[in-house]
């Protein structure tokens, strides 16, 4: 929601079937890991979304899945070569990657 425009608090919060102190609390989360901030306009609160923060999210991610796709490819590699002869049905196939 707030990628797109900044909201206030009670704009976020109507959006939401939880408490207004619930989403305070998820507010609060993303302002101390940086995926937002808040400005004050007057007495109003809004939230604007920092979307430099998620690039950084997405790279270290990206490492994992580099990560975990070999390990994965390796193991299926390794289970295909113990199968059984003729039995198709144990092959294990390779994660496809994006």
């Amino acid at each position: 929601m707030i990628a797109r425009q900044s909201l206030n608090l009670n704009a976020v919060a109507e959006k939401f079937e939880i408490s207004r102190p619930a989403v305070s609390k998820h507010i609060k989360i993303l302002t101390e890991c940086g995926l937002i901030t808040i400005r004050k306009e007057g007495r109003e609160r809004y939230c604007d979304a920092n979307l430099r923060r998620l690039g950084e999210v997405s790279q270290w991610i990206e490492q994992y899945r580099v990560f975990w796709t070999a390990k994965l490819d390796a193991l299926g590699d390794f289970l295909n070569k113990e199968s059984p002869p003729g039995n198709k049905n144990n092959k294990i196939k390779k994660i496809k990657k994006k």
